[in-house]
C-alpha cells in the first residue's frame, strides 16, 4: 500500500512568512524522486526552487500560479511505495526523506539506494528525461539522481529551449550549463518573452491601474518606510575630482590580470574608511537603547534588476582585496539578475554602497538600508571645470554623498568619514598610506 505524505510550504529562512506560486515543475500523476525540484516560488527576497523531500507519485497540488502562501501551507501530497499509472511491473518508489529545505541546502549524502517509478515511455518518459536531464530515457536507475541546476533550467526555459531535446555531457548524462549554451549557439531560438504587465486589480476605477505591493516590490516598500520611520537620518556630500583614481584603476588594468572594477576600488575605500570611523558600521538595537558595533564589514551594495531593487552582501568585505571584490560584485550583480540570489546572500549586511551613478544621476539622498546605519552614495563621474593646482582644468568629478543614523555619531564623525573617503578619491596613495 502506498504511504500519502504531505509537503508543506517549508520555511525558507531570514525570517519569511510567505511566498508566492510562481511556476509548478510537476503535474498530478508526475513521478518526483527524492530532493527534486517541484514549484518555483517568490519570496521577498528572491526566486526560489523548493524541492520535495519525499520521492513518489504527485497525488494533489495545493495553489495556482500566482496565489501566496504562508509558510507551513500544505504545497503537494506524494504517494510513496506507490507504483505507476500504467502498473506493469513498476518497482516502488523511494520513501527516504532528504530532509532538504532549499536545492543544495541539505544532506551531504545521497540516500544508499533510491528507486523510481519505471514508466512506460508514452505516460513518464518525458519527466524522467526532464529530471534525470537525458533525453530519450524511459528509465531510471538505481544510484543518485542527477538533478538540473536551476540556473540552467532556468537559461533554457528564457530561451524556449526543450531540456528534452539535449544530451547531457555531465555525469549520468546531467544536462549543464555548456550544454545549453552549446545548443543555443548552433540553433538560435527566438528572444526571450518580457514578463506580462501586472494585472489590475479588479476594483480598479477608470482611468486607474493598480499593482499590489507584494513579494519583492512589497517588501521593498515595507523596508524602506520602516526606515524612515525609525532611523532619523541626515545627509552630507562633497565634489572630489575622481581624475587620479580613474587613472589609478587603468594603470592597474593595464598592467595584466582579472580587470578590477570602479566599484571594488569604491569599496576598498569605503572598508578603510570603516576602519577609521567604526561607528558607522553598526546598528541601533531599539529596545535595548544601544548602539552594537561591528568588527566586520558586511558590504552591501545596490543593484537595478527586472524584479525591483535588491542588496546583495559582500561577506567580510574588509578582509579581501581589489580583485577579490571584483569577482564577488561580478557573480552576486549576475545571481541577481537571474534571480538566483539565496535569502542569506541578501541579509547580514553593515554597510551600503550605492553606485546611482549608473543611472546618470549626479547625486541623491537615499534612505538607509534598515537595521544598519549609514550609506555611502556615488553619483556619476563626469569632466567638469575645476581649479587644480591654483588652476582652472577640466576634471573628472562625482558627487559623494553619506547618509547617516544620527543616533550613532553626529556630524563630525560623518564629515570626518566623507572627507576621509573624498581624500582616498582624490589621492589614492592616501588609502596606501593608511592599508
Amino acid at each position: 500500500m502506498a504511504q500519502v505524505l504531505e509537503f508543506k510550504l517549508p520555511d525558507l529562512g531570514e525570517g519569511l512568512t510567505e511566498a508566492e506560486i510562481v511556476r509548478w515543475l510537476v503535474e498530478i500523476g508526475d513521478v518526483v524522486a527524492i530532493d527534486q525540484p517541484v514549484v518555483e516560488v517568490e519570496t521577498a527576497k528572491a526566486m526560489v526552487e523548493v524541492p520535495c523531500p519525499y520521492g513518489g507519485v504527485v497525488t494533489a497540488r495545493f495553489g495556482e500560479e500566482g496565489t501566496e502562501l504562508p509558510v507551513g501551507a500544505p504545497l503537494i501530497t506524494v504517494a510513496v511505495g506507490e507504483r505507476a499509472p500504467s502498473g506493469g511491473g513498476a518497482e516502488e518508489a523511494g520513501t527516504e526523506g532528504s530532509g532538504n529545505v532549499l536545492v543544495g541546502y541539505g544532506t551531504s549524502e545521497a540516500p544508499a539506494r533510491r528507486r523510481r517509478v519505471r514508466q512506460e515511455p508514452a505516460a513518464g518518459a518525458a519527466p524522467a528525461a526532464a529530471v534525470n536531464g537525458r533525453a530519450g530515457v524511459p528509465e531510471a536507475e538505481d544510484g543518485p539522481l542527477p538533478v538540473i541546476s536551476p540556473l540552467v533550467r532556468r537559461l533554457a526555459r528564457q530561451n524556449g529551449l526543450d531540456l528534452r531535446e539535449l544530451t547531457g555531457s555531465g555525469p549520468d548524462g546531467l544536462i549543464l550549463r555548456a550544454d545549453v549554451e552549446y545548443a543555443l549557439r548552433a540553433a538560435p531560438r527566438p528572444a526571450p518573452t518580457a514578463a506580462p504587465a501586472p494585472r489590475p486589480a479588479a476594483t480598479a476605477a477608470p482611468g486607474e491601474i493598480r499593482t499590489p505591493l507584494k513579494g519583492m516590490r512589497g517588501a521593498v516598500a515595507d523596508k524602506l518606510s520602516r526606515s524612515r520611520r525609525e532611523i532619523p537620518d541626515a545627509t552630507c556630500w562633497v565634489d572630489a575630482d575622481a581624475t587620479e583614481l580613474m587613472r589609478a584603476r587603468t594603470a592597474m588594468n593595464a598592467a595584466g590580470g582579472p580587470k578590477i572594477s570602479l566599484l571594488a576600488l569604491l569599496a576598498r575605500i569605503c572598508t578603510a574608511a570603516l576602519a577609521r570611523f567604526p561607528e558607522l558600521n553598526s546598528t541601533v538595537d531599539a529596545q535595548a537603547r544601544e548602539v552594537v558595533r561591528f568588527d566586520h564589514v558586511h558590504l552591501g551594495f545596490a543593484a537595478q534588476t527586472d524584479r525591483g531593487l535588491v542588496v546583495p552582501v559582500v561577506r567580510d568585505a574588509h578582509a579581501r582585496d581589489a580583485e577579490s571584490l571584483t569577482a564577488e560584485f561580478a557573480r552576486l550583480t549576475e545571481a541577481g539578475r537571474t534571480g538566483t540570489l539565496t535569502p542569506g546572500e541578501l541579509t547580514g549586511g553593515t554597510f551600503t554602497l550605492n553606485n546611482y551613478g549608473v543611472f546618470g544621476v549626479d547625486g541623491s539622498t537615499p534612505i538607509i538600508n534598515h537595521p544598519e546605519a549609514a550609506m555611502l552614495g556615488v553619483g556619476r563621474i563626469v569632466p567638469k571645470p575645476w581649479v587644480h593646482e591654483g588652476e582652472l582644468a577640466v576634471r573628472q568629478v562625482v558627487q559623494l554623498s553619506l547618509t547617516f543614523d544620527h543616533r550613532v555619531c553626529d556630524g563630525g564623525t560623518a564629515g570626518g568619514f566623507l572627507r576621509y573617503v573624498a581624500d582616498c578619491v582624490e589621492q589614492p596613495a592616501v588609502l596606501l598610506r593608511t592599508l
